[in-house]
């Protein structure tokens, strides 16, 4: 029994001492936990400079930036435990832990009745790198990796930048001017927004492009919060603390960096991005045309018009959200109104274009049309005739008519193809039989084209006193018409090709049979030589060495007889010459090498079991592999005829070049036989039909019981 054997994914081992002592540990966990320990630390301190500065104003307050330290310092955390060896989360710790110091910094000012220039120095350069901070993290984001030298670059700058503008704060105490601290986030804002996007449109892989989607949706969110909150300010005065409502929003933005960093979450934001930007331009829509509207053509609502302008920015904001969902709502319930249980007559158009997607049968296809036909135009029937030979067939109809086929001459193809959708009169004049049985049909028809060429033709018909087609409806099977004969035409393409292949794959395939039998004859055709030797010409010579001996043996004592020996020795010899030259002869014969086909061939025929003649006339030199190709042919045409033709056959050997091809047969009248038998296949004639076919030519066979055999080739002289 075999025994499967999974293999688990490697864990980096930690060498512990020098004895080689080894242990497993979960890869990169000391920086989870380092990232862990600063968030805690950072969070600790945001939440010492709330608990310490009860009666001082901490930024945007101090609960919430005590709660904006822990939201960034939780989501690295978070993105350290899913993508430990990246360095994101440092980032966001970092600028975690130097938000908890500013704000310490600040409490500190606060409770302090002294100096406190050590507590401004350490909150001016706080407040100056944030920017710096917030900028490495827009150009290293998904990663926090800067791999290109000019994200370093502007990097390293903002870095270097955030000294002297913590030497201007500084110089300020104890105020803290907002101005330069504006200026500088705006440009970190505008560059970072820069590189993002740039980054967005290099991104490589579904995961890296997922996660960088996740930090759009949160500042889109975030600005669509704020961008809201500051338009019902600015109309109903609510809500007042437009600062705390941004702060708030901005929490969307770690929480959306640590949502791209799971791998199940990340994949799913494509379509939470897409809702989340429609309807914060609704919202947009809707909050500017109440502020062109009220503010910019009407006045400041007074207190007792506030809260019936909300509620009514409140209604609009909902329609607004609902109206996607509730158009295709509407659109169906006016279809089925208009059209009754049917479609708009354009919907098997778009029907029809899915399907064609799905790669579906021709006949499941052409199917589903005439049903979608039915449906969409209140239909009795709907058909669909396709091009045969000779005419047009109808493929499918709804209900089911059966088979049946419409003759068309070449010019009614032309005329049917160039019609256009016609109705019963022209039906009448040029396809009558459509209109079999039918007393003033309500009918169309639509040719099926492409590029001119009839493909078929689809014929749609109501019931007898219903309403006639209109524009629309003519419209639309003149683009389904169009639509069909694409499809249509990509099968043709198809069985082309398709037929293509199968015929390339059979020659594939012959031409390695044909690779098999050449290396078996060739080995076959070794033996025979070497057994031709050994049993010819190698006796002969070993005949004549042992005639040699004997001759010199005994020349001393019997001159005459030895001279006997020698005269016979001589003989021998002429014999084992002409052996061997007959066994060249089979190989190649110098006479086809020095003359050509004609005497060559006529050579052959005199050495033929049967009378044979040899009509070549006209017939001159050609390339060295055609004329052995014809001659071994033809050798084995006489052969086998010598073989089966019977007693009284004569063959006669025929040579021509017809059409830039040279033509050879060789005809028999003996006996003959079947084709059916299949004795026409055997082993000669594999070889002959491989000789020719080498150089693109081919090999018949023509025969009958006692009205002889015509073997005949063909080799184009073009290809040689």
């Amino acid at each position: 029994m075999a025994t499967k054997i999974e293999s688990q994914p490697a864990q980096p081992l930690e060498i512990t001492s020098l004895r080689g002592a080894i242990r497993t540990r979960p890869p990169r966990t000391g920086r989870s936990f380092g990232v862990a320990v600063v968030a805690v630390l950072a969070s600790g301190v945001a939440i010492a400079a709330a608990a310490l500065a009860s009666d001082t104003t901490v930024g945007p307050g101090r609960v919430l930036v005590c709660a904006l330290v822990i939201a960034w310092g939780a989501a690295a955390v978070f993105v350290s435990l899913h993508r430990p060896g990246e360095p994101l989360p440092w980032i966001m710790v970092g600028g975690a832990t130097v938000g908890a110091i500013a704000a310490i910094s600040v409490a500190e000012i606060g409770r302090a009745s002294g100096a406190h220039d050590a507590q401004s120095a350490v909150l001016a350069f706080a407040l100056a790198f944030l920017p710096a901070i917030g900028l490495h993290l827009a150009l290293g984001l998904p990663r926090g990796e800067l791999l290109h030298p000019v994200r370093r670059g502007i990097t390293i700058a903002g870095y270097a930048g955030a000294v002297p503008l913590g030497f201007a704060l500084y110089s300020q105490r104890p105020d803290v001017p907002i101005a330069p601290l504006a200026v500088a986030s705006t440009i970190a804002a505008l560059i970072g927004v820069i590189g993002y996007v740039r980054r967005c449109s290099a991104a490589r892989t579904e995961q890296e492009r997922a996660r960088l989607q996740w930090v759009a949706w949160g500042v889109v969110v975030a600005a669509a919060i704020s961008a809201g909150a500051a338009a019902l300010n600015a109309l109903i005065s609510w809500p007042e603390a437009l600062g705390a409502v941004a702060t708030v929003s901005t929490l969307l933005i770690p929480l959306s960096i640590a949502l791209g960093a799971s791998d199940q979450l990340a994949v799913r934001i494509d379509r939470l991005l897409v809702h989340s930007i429609t309807f914060a331009g609704l919202t947009a829509l809707v909050f500017g045309s109440y502020l062109l509207i009220v503010l910019g053509l009407g006045h400041q609502p007074s207190d007792s018009e506030k809260t019936l302008l909300g509620l009514s920015m409140l209604a609009a904001l909902i329609a607004a959200l609902l109206w996607v969902p509730a158009r295709e709502r509407l659109s169906e319930l006016a279809t089925r109104r208009v059209y009754g249980e049917g479609h708009a007559p354009d919907e098997v158009l778009r029907t029809f274009g899915s399907r064609l997607t799905r790669a579906l049968p021709l006949d499941e296809l052409l199917l589903q049309l005439a049903e979608s036909l039915k449906a969409t135009m209140n239909l009795e029937v709907a058909e669909v005739w396709t091009k045969s030979s000779g005419g047009i067939e109808r493929a499918v109809s709804v209900p089911e008519h059966g088979p049946a086929a419409i003759p068309l001459a070449p010019e009614e193809e032309t005329v049917v193809a160039h019609a256009g959708v016609s109705g019963p009169a022209w039906a009448q004049v040029w396809l009558p039989a459509i209109l079999t049985g039918l007393e003033d049909p309500v009918l169309r028809t639509a040719p099926v084209t492409n590029s001119g060429e009839l493909l078929g033709l689809i014929v749609v018909r109501r019931a007898a006193g219903a309403l006639p087609f209109n524009e629309a409806d003519d419209l639309a099977l003149t683009e389904l018409a169009r639509q069909v004969g694409l499809a249509l035409h990509n099968v043709k393409l198809d069985s082309a090709l398709q037929e293509s292949l199968d015929a390339v794959r059979r020659q594939a395939d012959e031409l390695r049979r044909s690779r098999a039998r050449i290396v078996e004859a060739t080995d076959t055709e070794r033996r025979r030589i070497e057994r031709d030797l050994h049993d010819g010409a190698q006796q002969h010579l070993v005949a004549l060495a042992v005639g040699v001996r004997l001759a010199r043996q005994i020349a001393d004592s019997d001159p005459e007889q030895a001279k006997t020996m020698l005269d016979q020795i001589g003989v021998d010899l002429q014999e084992a010459v002409q052996e061997l030259r007959n066994l060249a002869h089979g190989i190649y014969p110098p006479l086809l090498m020095d003359r050509g086909l004609p005497d060559a061939l006529r050579a052959a025929a005199g050495r033929a079991a049967l009378p044979t003649e040899v009509e070549a006339e006209g017939i001159g030199r050609y390339p060295q592999q055609v004329e052995a190709a014809v001659y071994f042919c033809c050798l084995e045409a006489m052969q086998n005829a010598g073989k089966h033709a019977g007693e009284g056959a004569t063959m006669t050997v025929t040579l021509r070049e017809v059409e830039g091809a040279l033509v050879f047969e060789v005809a028999d009248t003996g006996a003959g036989f079947d084709l059916a038998s299949g004795a026409h296949k055997g082993h000669g004639f594999v070889n002959m039909s491989d000789r020719v076919g080498a150089f693109g030519g081919s090999v018949t066979v023509d025969s009958a019981p006692g009205q002889g055999t015509k073997i005949g080739g063909r080799i184009p002289l073009s290809e040689t």
